[in-house]
C-alpha cells in the first residue's frame, strides 16, 4: 500500500470541522504517511471559507504536499471523462483531475464520496465524513 494519500475536498472540510478525519490524519502522520492535496481541492475549500476560517485552513493546506497538474495529468483526466461519457457516465472535471494527480504521484485517494472516483487505475479509500 502506498505511503502517499491525496486528500479530497470532502476529507479536508471534515478535518477543518474537527471531525474524525482530523484525528485520522494526525495518527497516520505518525506512521510516516505523506499527505498531498490537489490545487483543485484548495480552490474548492477556499471559495467556501469565511474570513475567520482562513488562517486555520491555510495551516492545514500549507502542511500538505502539492500534487502537480501537468500535461499528463490533464490528458488522463480528459481521457477518463471521454471514456466514461461514452459508456453513459458523467464525471466531473475536478474529480478527474484530482484522481489523475493521485495516479501520477502514486497516492491513494481519500474521499467521502468514493462513487465520484470509479477509475480502476487508482486506489480509493472511503473516509466517511461528518461522523
Amino acid at each position: 500500500m502506498s505511503d502517499r494519500v491525496i486528500l479530497d475536498s470532502t476529507v479536508l472540510i471534515d478535518a477543518l470541522r474537527g471531525y474524525p478525519a482530523a484525528d485520522r490524519i494526525r495518527s497516520m502522520r505518525r506512521s510516516k504517511v505523506q499527505f498531498w492535496v490537489s490545487p483543485i481541492s484548495i480552490e474548492e475549500i477556499w471559495r467556501g471559507l469565511r474570513p475567520a476560517e482562513q488562517t486555520r485552513a491555510a495551516r492545514l493546506i500549507d502542511a500538505l504536499r502539492l500534487a502537480p497538474i501537468d500535461r499528463r495529468v490533464a490528458k488522463t483526466a480528459g481521457s477518463w471523462r471521454r471514456d466514461y461519457a461514452i459508456s453513459g457516465s458523467s464525471l466531473h472535471q475536478a474529480d478527474c483531475l484530482i484522481a489523475s494527480s493521485a495516479k501520477y504521484i502514486g497516492a491513494r485517494l481519500a474521499t467521502g464520496n468514493p462513487s465520484d472516483f470509479p477509475m480502476d487505475e487508482i486506489i480509493v479509500e472511503h473516509w466517511p465524513v461528518g461522523e
